[in-house]
């Protein structure tokens, strides 16, 4: 098929852009299956459309505050000078566990911002119903400054979520007081989800994608030929697995130099 929507039709798409079958490609099945992995986490890491930007609510039980406000481990720490035996460190579990295809947070929003709109007696409010009675009553470019004003100071009375998150250990620690949120708020997470290929077929499709893992496994190949080289065939014909693999080295290190250029989205600092 040329349009591959599964990982053996991406399988078998790089096989014939190799010669399957009129060649015999010689990497094992488990061998192409751990390529086709390691170019979807390449394509999932680096490039533009590999991950989507997403927003995640939860609750928290009761069972995960209770867990929240424990201890998550003890360490000791030995030191040989001051005359101190050991010393032990506490960590704490503040943190959530997130499901694996989460590779980055963005932020929290923030848990409670009651402090200057609450219900009927929030600022806008007022200012809408005693100013703008009728159209045209209050200046637009005082009204912007008086709203900048009061979000620096909502800032400063109720600041962001402060948060940590490595997706290795996909732990988002929480660096909040518990007992200022309740029952009934919610965690709305600004975070970024990998684009699942089992759910999103259209992944399997990707054009650097499918030329990529050609590449990898092409490079395999030649890696398994090269202890032939020089192996003389039926024929006269000679193995040639080095060159297959330097051919491939140059095809691979072309398709990352183009992802990087075309696809990756660049570094934050590099946004205008």
């Amino acid at each position: 098929m040329a349009k591959p929507n599964s990982k053996e039709g991406l399988k078998e798409y790089a096989l014939r852009k190799l010669g399957k079958p009129v060649l015999e490609i010689n990497v094992d099945d488990d061998q192409i299956d751990d390529l086709i992995d390691d170019s979807i986490q390449y394509f999932h890491e680096r490039h533009g459309e590999g991950i989507d930007r997403v927003f995640l609510k939860h609750k928290l039980t009761e069972a995960e505050r209770t867990t929240m406000t424990g201890v998550a481990h003890t360490t000791t720490a030995t030191s040989t000078h001051g005359g101190i035996a050991s010393v032990d460190y506490t960590e704490g579990a503040n943190y959530l566990p997130l499901p694996d295809t989460i590779i980055g947070v963005n932020k929290v929003f923030k848990m409670d911002s009651s402090t200057l709109s609450a219900g009927m007696f929030n600022i806008k409010y007022q200012i809408f119903l005693n100013d703008l009675y009728y159209y045209g009553a209050i200046d637009l470019l005082n009204y912007a400054q008086t709203k900048s004003y009061l979000e620096t100071l909502d800032y400063m009375l109720n600041p962001d979520v402060q948060i940590r998150f490595n997706k290795k250990n996909s732990r988002l620690y929480l660096d909040i007081n518990l007992k200022e949120l309740s029952n009934e708020n919610f965690l709305i997470l600004d975070c970024w989800r990998v684009a699942d290929p089992e759910s999103t077929t259209a992944v399997y499709n990707d054009f650097w994608l499918k030329q990529y893992t050609t590449s990898l496994i092409k490079r395999q190949w030649g890696q398994n030929l090269i202890k032939f080289t020089g192996v003389k065939l039926p024929g006269g014909l000679e193995l040639n697995g080095r060159q297959i693999y330097d051919d491939a080295v140059m095809e691979i290190e072309k398709h990352e130099k183009t992802l990087m250029e075309e696809y990756a989205m660049p570094p934050l600092d590099l946004v205008g």
